[in-house]
């Protein structure tokens, strides 16, 4: 029999994960006439929904490695899923803008409480790393508040899209008000053209209008030029909307941009990485 102290502990725990799993997003998965396998985190017809299971357990945060890397009292390596930080100064790379601070605030917001995983539905990254995101005992969604504020911006790895929609209209609200990396003009949009013949590394923001749409068996490619393009893998084209909406419409596209032969590609993997921009 629970004393009364334990059971309004346990109310509030209830509480907490009710919560938390009303925000949490359902996968489907379906496979196409080819056997590709298509994830959304929308109903599609003949669909089947991932079972996905919360984290229960409660960890302890050894080491705040960057604003978006975490290692535990295990020493299990944590990748929060859904967001990227800036980079900070290191022997390898150069530091960005708000970098130090993401790394700092995370440390900060993590000492002296333990925390909880939500893994997806692929659990590790192609370096090893835990990929989760993470809740505080007071059922903060840590993600979700370094987005918020700014410290952090959206990019996501399907099939890991539980939480997409709280990410999205978290980092709606912080690009709206400036807040963090928004309001750094190292971060501000910048017109393809100025990509040509230059190393740029880092997440960028990058203006332009399509002007042609090329499609391959693996990919399709909004065509800013010949020599700057958007690439989409194929696997992640039921995520979008008809890629015929954006021809000839000025875009803004944001990720990391990549020396291909016949010029560059910028790749994305879902519709957050567009936004239409008026003329």
């Amino acid at each position: 029999m629970l004393n009364k102290k334990s059971r309004i502990v346990f109310s509030l725990l209830l509480l907490v994960l009710f919560h938390q799993r009303a925000a949490y997003s359902e996968i489907f998965v379906w496979q196409d006439q080819y056997g590709q396998k298509h994830y959304s985190d929308k109903p599609h017809k003949n669909a089947k929904v991932l079972s996905i299971k919360p984290g229960y357990a409660w960890h302890k945060v050894r080491y705040v490695y960057d604003g978006d890397t975490i290692i535990l009292d295990d020493k299990t390596k944590v990748r929060l899923s859904g967001i990227n930080t800036p980079e900070i100064e290191s022997r390898y790379q150069t530091g960005e803008p708000i970098g130090e601070q993401a790394r700092q605030w995370l440390s900060n917001r993590l000492k002296n409480t333990k925390i909880r995983l939500e893994t997806g539905f692929e659990k590790r990254d192609k370096y090893g790393r835990l990929i989760a995101h993470v809740f505080t005992e007071d059922g903060s969604h840590i993600n979700a508040l370094l987005v918020k504020n700014g410290l952090a911006f959206v990019t996501v790895h399907p099939p890991n899209l539980n939480y997409i929609d709280t990410l999205i209209s978290a980092q709606q609200k912080a690009e709206n008000a400036k807040l963090g990396l928004w309001g750094q003009p190292y971060f501000a949009p910048q017109p393809y053209s100025d990509i040509k013949g230059k190393y740029h590394k880092g997440w960028k923001r990058v203006t332009g209008t399509v002007q042609h749409i090329q499609s391959t068996r693996h990919n399709v490619y909004l065509k800013f030029s010949d020599q700057f393009a958007i690439k989409i893998a194929r696997k992640y084209l039921s995520l979008f909307p008809d890629p015929e909406i954006y021809l000839g419409k000025k875009i803004e596209a944001r990720g990391w941009i990549h020396k291909s032969r016949h010029g560059y590609n910028l790749m994305i993997r879902h519709p957050v990485a567009i936004v239409m921009l008026n003329d």
